[in-house]
């Protein structure tokens, strides 16, 4: 969000607005709350885009909410990773039904996502959190399929959370429709916080010294400047997680993996990689 707002002005330039949160994360909750119940009011759209421009003209609206498709304790149910997103979607749909509608989102390996989420839930042990289901069993694939048949008009763009920081430009410019290699404000935001002072300043000198690189020869160029000068404490994570061994974990990235490999052949669903 922060990101998204530092390129504010230069967007709106574009027909590109990003709308301040504030404007929209509680209305849009509290229309689909109500949409649980019964049908939106004709002039929903009207409404809701009246609240969230403030008289702004726009072609496309940027709109990010991490917990859009619920709150942390509500990530995993039964083992299906955010099981309320094709609900969500369909009331997206119905109320922007003459828009066209993008979803974008990270995903993680569930080796540390689902330590994250046991966190915030109120259960006492996995077995409760996780309804029962073997973690080996949990797939994004899962979540984005239901999403598809929910809402096929949909068009998903996804990516590796752990792949962030060396395409961060390029899911930014996704986002706002640009083309690649198109100027963006923070796009090495991600890898300022996985890399050590000293390795950014020599990073960006050396992108300075060689502009003319593809985007890939600078994902290159990132990999190689975090060999050496990578945050370890930025780059490895604590898992806190019940019966969680190195075994299970490396079974889970695994698998993950592969789900990745499976969900880029999803039809409308797009996978940003390095």
């Amino acid at each position: 969000m922060k990101c998204l707002l530092r390129n504010k002005e230069a967007f709106k330039a574009r027909g590109v607005a990003v709308p301040g949160p504030g404007k929209y994360r509680r209305l849009l909750r509290e229309t689909m709350n109500a949409m649980a119940s019964s049908d939106a009011s004709e002039n929903a759209r009207e409404v809701l885009l009246d609240a969230i421009l403030d008289d702004e003209n726009a072609d496309r609206v940027l709109l990010s909410n991490a917990h859009f498709f619920g709150a942390p304790r509500a990530a995993v149910r039964r083992g299906m990773l955010y099981p309320n997103a094709p609900e969500r979607m369909v009331y997206m749909s119905e109320i922007f039904g003459e828009d066209q509608i993008e979803l974008f989102m990270a995903l993680r390996n569930p080796a540390s996502f689902l330590p994250a989420a046991f966190a915030k839930s109120p259960r006492d042990g996995l077995g409760s959190f996780m309804g029962g289901v073997d973690p080996l069993a949990v797939r994004w694939s899962d979540t984005l399929l239901r999403i598809r048949e929910a809402a096929p008009e949909v068009s998903i763009t996804v990516w590796c959370n752990e792949d962030a920081p060396l395409i961060w430009s390029g899911i930014i410019r996704d986002m706002a429709g640009l083309e690649q290699g198109e100027e963006v404000i923070g796009g090495f935001d991600l890898l300022t916080e996985i890399m050590v002072p000293e390795g950014m300043v020599r990073f960006r000198h050396y992108l300075e010294t060689h502009a003319d690189m593809t985007e890939t020869q600078k994902q290159h160029v990132a990999v190689a400047f975090l060999d050496k000068f990578a945050r370890e404490d930025a780059i490895e994570e604590e898992l806190d997680m019940p019966g969680w061994t190195d075994e299970l974990v490396s079974e889970l990235t695994e698998i993950y993996d592969e789900d990745v490999l499976d969900i880029a052949r999803i039809s409308g669903v797009k996978l940003l990689s390095p």
